[in-house]
C-alpha cells in the first residue's frame, strides 16, 4: 500500500480546553503545536483562525500569521479551511453561518497556504466533539463551488473535500459533468468521516462511501476522521482499507484510544502513528506528501 499522509485538525472553530486537553487558539500556540506533531509524524497541518476573544474568525491577517509563524517552526504542510465555522448572535444565541463571500475572501491568504479543505455539500451539522451541541442547518451552495474550485486548482494546489454525506459524491459528479473538475484527476482529495452529522462512524457507511467515490472518481486520493471516541476506529478501518490520509487532532476528538483525553495535538498524532506501523504501513513525510498531491504552488 502508498504511504499514509497525517492530518492534524488540531483546533476547529468552537473547540475549547476541557478534561485537562489545550486546544491552541493563538497563532503562537498554533504554530507550539505544528511543531510537537511534526516529531511525532505529521505531514499536513489543518487550522482554524480564532479572534483576541478566541471564537472562529475570517480575518486573513490572523490566517497569515498562523501560517508565518507554523512555518518558521516546521516543515508541515498548511491547509486551511473554507468553512470558517458558525458564530453565535450576541443577541439571540443563534448560530450565524458565514456567507460566500466571506469564505471566498479566504482565497486572498498570502502567504498561500498549500491545501484548502471544503465541505463539498450542505448537512444538518450535528458535532458535539467539535464544540457544536446543537444541530443546525450547514449550507454549501454549488456556486460557491464553482467559484472556488478554479481559484485553488489554478493555484497548482487542491481541496479536500469533506463528504458530509455519501450522496455528496453525486454532487461533485454533476460538477465534473460540468467540467469545473476532471473526475479522472489524480490530485482530487475525498474526505470520508464518520460520527458527525447524521453519517455513522460505522464500516459499512465507510465502505459504501468509499465504494462510491472510487466508482466516480476512481484515481482519487482520499482519507478518513472520526469523531469523539470513533476517531481511532475510523482510523484503523481507513488505514486496512489503503487510505491515504488519516485525520485526528483536537477539533474532532480530545480522547486517545485508551479513552483517556490527551493533553496536546502531538499525542494522537503518535497514537495514530503507531496504528498505521502496527499494520505495516509507512507514515508519509510532508515532502511526499506534497508530491501526492502534485502541489506546485
Amino acid at each position: 500500500m502508498s504511504k499514509v499522509a497525517i492530518v492534524v485538525a488540531v483546533n476547529g472553530g468552537m473547540q475549547r480546553d476541557r478534561e485537562g486537553a489545550k486546544v491552541p487558539i493563538t497563532p503562537m500556540e498554533i504554530a507550539e503545536d505544528a511543531a510537537l506533531c511534526a516529531k511525532e509524524g505529521a505531514a499536513i497541518i489543518h487550522v482554524h483562525a480564532r479572534d483576541a476573544e478566541g471564537r472562529n474568525t475570517g480575518d486573513i491577517a490572523v490566517y497569515e500569521d498562523i501560517i508565518w509563524r507554523i512555518r518558521s517552526a516546521s516543515n508541515l504542510l498548511v491547509q486551511t479551511t473554507n468553512g470558517i465555522g458558525v458564530r453565535r448572535d450576541p443577541k439571540t444565541g443563534e448560530s450565524i453561518w458565514p456567507t460566500d463571500e466571506e469564505r471566498l475572501a479566504l482565497l486572498n491568504i498570502n502567504p498561500k497556504p498549500d491545501l484548502y479543505g471544503i465541505a463539498a455539500g450542505s448537512m444538518d451539522f450535528w458535532h458535539p466533539e467539535g464544540g457544536y451541541p446543537g444541530e443546525t442547518a450547514y449550507v454549501n451552495s454549488p456556486n460557491f463551488l464553482r467559484s472556488t474550485l478554479p481559484a485553488v486548482y489554478g493555484s497548482g494546489s487542491t481541496v479536500e473535500f469533506e463528504l458530509t454525506e455519501v450522496n455528496v459524491v453525486h454532487r461533485l459528479s454533476r460538477l465534473a459533468d460540468e467540467g469545473i473538475i476532471d473526475r479522472h484527476a489524480s490530485n482530487l482529495w475525498m474526505l470520508h468521516g464518520g460520527g458527525i452529522g447524521n453519517t455513522p462512524p460505522t464500516a459499512r457507511a465507510l465502505v459504501y462511501s468509499v465504494d462510491e467515490q472510487k466508482r466516480l472518481f476512481p484515481n482519487a486520493k482520499w482519507g478518513v476522521l472520526g469523531a469523539g471516541k470513533a476517531q481511532f476506529t475510523m482510523a484503523a478501518l481507513g488505514i486496512a482499507m489503503g487510505c491515504d490520509t488519516v485525520r485526528v487532532g483536537f477539533e474532532d476528538n480530545i480522547y486517545l484510544p485508551d479513552g483517556n483525553p490527551g493533553r496536546r495535538n502531538h499525542e494522537l498524532v503518535a497514537a495514530v502513528r503507531r496504528l498505521v506501523e502496527s499494520i505495516g504501513r509507512e507514515i508519509a513525510t510532508p515532502a511526499e506528501a506534497r508530491a501526492m498531491f502534485g502541489l506546485t504552488g
